[in-house]
């Protein structure tokens, strides 16, 4: 009996041990480890990303040119739906019932259990009537968002466009979820993961009716939403405006560099078109009607736009000729109203005084001069293939046939020809500076972009060298820009050679006889070069590129006025009244002002 009282008392202690074992690990569960009530009450739980502040866009002058404006995304978790009337529901959002449907699957498709856009950039009031009665509709919820606010009705080409993201985007970069917007083009794009912040979490309790009853565990497991960086561009935001205001009416675009530094002051592409339309529910239809303008509103001919860039490229041709010795500083050249270079058809020139000095051709833009130097450079080689290779380099040294790796995400090359380009069309050892003697005066076959023109003009305002040139001046308070924004970038040119140049363009300006003597201002020493590019689809393409002041120059421009023919008739005055507004903060010229605003070119 005592042996058996004995086994009894071990059994019972045994059990008791076990018991409180249970009770131990059943209070552990559901009072200490908090991960295991977090999981049971799932069903209840709704989890929320937290957007980030997008990060604000200044111009260089510290004013705020992007910043942002509440709005609202009506989000969906499938699995959670309940909709008695989809009509109901469908005039409770101003669409159509189909489209609820479609959405409906769309999301499931995505995911049965994670949330996604429904519905999105609802404007605050909407947002309020909505909030009302989405206790009516479980599996729907407002997510507080934020919408982009330009504070100028400017810049659309350069600051950028945001849209949803892709499929792609959202396989590649778990940061995004279906239904983010995105930068999509210009500064927001180019910069988009340093504006985009970082997102935070928010678990919610949710009883039956779709109100949320508080934060989960007291929010011990959300994280807060970080906001992005704020850019400093390099855009004169006024000076933007104001380049803008002149090309209304005009398709084209110009650049503007501060040449010591890269930086761009304006980027204009004409005709453009407003960000405001490209927000919210409106963006679809906006977006649509800008896709099939036949102006090509959304194309970025500052960028893209690949043109001959005619009589500016005199300018390139004259210090690689001149630096290889082949020519003579102090030559004379004669000129008959045309060049003879063996061809079927003369070079045509117009009437000048002759013979004339390398000054003297560039001030009064002179075709004869500009092709003999060329013949003549080509003739002192062996082979016109080793000249044209000599000639190439020198011509790439000056960002020719390169988009630069500047901080847009796009951006074209124009178009050099090489040797193998010749020898395919005209055959090897078949070609020589007659066949391609359009080229002397910036026609045939060689392209540049607008940018490409204003960085040129930025090398010949510094004497030979540039930096990059680029958008964005600062990120943050800390993350410093691409270090190659600030590397000076010789070309092949020695310095001693620029000043014969800038001479000629400073006498095209102050010479009653230069081609751009209409805008001449005694109060500002401006130094140019018009175009006129021919333009086998239509009237000629008016060019016209500058920098000023002659010393310490402080702006480099470019300026390309689609089938407006001659230069000197809306390309160099639009130039000088931008040169004019951004060295004096005001223009004079008030009549030449008014003209070029206000007259539609045809």
């Amino acid at each position: 009996m005592r042996k058996f009282k004995i086994r009894h008392g071990f059994i019972s202690i045994g059990f008791l041990i076990i018991i409180v074992v249970y009770i131990i690990k059943l209070f552990y569960i559901q009072v200490i480890n908090k991960q295991y009530k977090f999981s049971a009450k799932n069903n209840v739980l709704r989890y929320e990303i937290q957007q980030p502040q997008r990060g604000l866009i200044y111009d260089r002058d510290s004013i705020i040119i992007v910043s942002n404006k509440p709005s609202y995304d009506l989000m969906i978790i499938p699995r959670e739906i309940e909709i008695v009337d989809t009509l109901a529901f469908a005039n409770l959002l101003d669409i159509q019932k189909e489209e609820v449907l479609i959405k409906i699957n769309e999301a499931k498709n995505y995911s049965n259990y994670r949330e996604s856009v429904f519905l999105k950039q609802i404007d605050h009031v909407s947002a309020a009537n909505l909030q009302e009665k989405l206790y009516q509709y479980p599996g729907f919820f407002l997510r507080t968002m934020n919408m982009r606010k330009y504070n100028y009705s400017c810049g659309a080409h350069v600051i950028g466009y945001m849209g949803e993201i892709d499929k792609e985007k959202e396989i590649k970069d778990k940061y995004y979820t279906k239904g983010d917007l995105v930068g999509l083009t210009g500064i927001e794009a180019a910069y988009e993961k340093y504006l985009r912040g970082k997102k935070g979490l928010s678990i919610k309790l949710v009883d039956v009716h779709n109100q949320v009853q508080g934060k989960f565990n007291n929010g011990d497991y959300d994280s807060t939403a970080i906001s992005g960086k704020n850019i400093v561009s390099t855009l004169d935001i006024k000076l933007q405006k104001y380049g803008e205001d002149l090309m209304r009416n005009k398709i084209g675009s110009i650049v503007a560099i501060e040449p010591t530094t890269g930086e761009i002051l304006s980027l204009i592409s004409s005709p453009t078109y407003s960000l405001d339309d490209l927000l919210g529910r409106k963006r679809s239809s906006s977006f649509k009607k800008l896709i099939q303008d036949k102006k090509k509103p959304l194309f970025n001919r500052a960028l893209l736009g690949e043109y001959p860039p005619g009589s500016t490229f005199k300018l390139l041709n004259s210090l690689v000729i001149l630096a290889s010795g082949k020519i003579k500083s102090d030559m004379l050249y004669e000129c008959s109203g045309s060049y003879d270079y063996g061809g079927r058809k003369p070079v045509g020139c117009h009437p000048h005084k002759s013979p004339i000095s390398l000054e003297d051709g560039i001030a009064i833009s002179c075709n004869s001069l500009f092709c003999q130097i060329f013949q003549d450079y080509f003739e002192s080689f062996n082979e016109s293939s080793a000249a044209y290779v000599s000639w190439e380099k020198n011509v790439k040294g000056f960002g020719i046939g390169d988009w630069m790796n500047n901080d847009f995400v796009s951006g074209r090359k124009g178009f050099l020809p090489n040797v193998s380009y010749f020898d395919k069309r005209y055959g090897e050892k078949r070609w020589n500076s007659g066949t391609i003697i359009s080229m002397a005066i910036g026609q045939g076959e060689l392209l540049l972009t607008p940018i490409q023109m204003a960085n040129m003009t930025s090398i010949i305002a510094n004497r030979g060298y540039y930096i990059t040139p680029h958008i964005v001046k600062s990120i943050g308070n800390s993350v410093e820009i691409d270090s190659s924004f600030l590397e000076k970038k010789y070309s092949p040119i020695p310095s001693d050679y620029f000043e014969q140049i800038i001479n000629g363009m400073e006498m095209s300006v102050k010479n009653k006889h230069g081609t751009a003597f209409n805008i001449y201002n005694d109060s500002i020493s401006i130094c140019g070069k018009t175009g006129t590019a021919e333009n086998s689809k239509g009237e000629d393409h008016s060019i016209f590129i500058a920098f000023a002041p002659k010393v310490n120059p402080k702006i480099a421009i470019a300026v390309y006025v689609e089938n407006q023919g001659w230069g000197s008739t809306w390309a160099a005055p639009i130039g000088a009244l931008m040169i004019e507004y951004y060295l004096n903060k005001k223009v004079g010229s008030l009549n030449l002002e008014n003209h070029i605003v206000n007259k539609v070119a045809e």
